[in-house]
């Protein structure tokens, strides 16, 4: 078991450090090297885990991902919101979760297959919309699909501007307008008016999944 442990813990730190070095140099940019230096571990070690560079940018886009689920909420709309305000506080303050973005949002990542972040949040925001249509609390005319990718798209436009304008330091704020533009087009003003979209919400999520015991995320 303390094998087991400490490979664990190495398998962290490389992902940590390779984290940093995405996020600073970009996936063209970072090197194996230093990676290696920046980790403090031997290229066996590294190798042993990871067997390219691009292995250990699927294992930092994978880690995001790897976050205790918010509780259900009984209104699927909230659940939404909470999803993308949540993401929007990692980003501000999860290395791991702006190295992953970073590379996600890289286009100058040749031979990185960068389509899986942008999968995995459109299939979430499908499956909580779907619900959200069964139990009413969408307008009749709400494609899911559609509205899904629309979310996400522009959740990576608005992400990508503050990081550009001011290294994250507005995003709750952009992240809390644009869900205020975009869910009265998609809701009842009933819906709407229970909604809580503040930026001071994904701070309190955050802090609301690290005492809640995690349980299995349902299947889009």
């Amino acid at each position: 078991m303390a094998k087991q442990d400490r490979a664990i813990r190495t398998r962290q730190t490389i992902l940590t450090a390779a984290a940093k070095v995405f996020e600073e140099r970009g996936y063209q940019a970072a090197t194996i090297a230093e990676i290696l230096n920046t980790a403090g571990v031997t290229k066996g070690a590294l190798y042993f885990h990871f067997e390219s560079k691009e292995q250990l940018a699927q294992g930092v886009l994978h880690e995001q991902d790897q976050q205790t689920p918010i509780p259900a909420r009984t209104c699927k709309l909230q659940e939404l919101a909470d999803e993308v305000l949540l993401h929007a506080y990692r980003l501000q303050h999860d290395p791991m979760v702006r190295a992953a973005v970073r590379l996600t949002m890289d286009q100058h990542a040749q031979g990185l297959d960068r389509t899986g972040p942008f999968l995995h949040w459109s299939r979430i925001c499908r499956h909580l919309l779907e619900t959200a249509r069964s139990q009413g609390e969408l307008l009749p005319h709400v494609n899911p699909t559609i509205t899904a990718d629309v979310i996400v798209g522009t959740f990576a436009g608005i992400q990508s501007m503050s990081q550009t304008l001011t290294d994250y330091r507005d995003l709750t704020q952009r992240t809390t307008a644009l869900l205020q533009h975009l869910l009265p087009s998609i809701t009842h003003p009933s819906i709407l008016a229970t909604l809580d979209l503040t930026e001071q919400r994904g701070h309190h999520i955050h802090n609301e999944t690290r005492n809640h015991h995690p349980q299995p995320a349902p299947t889009p």
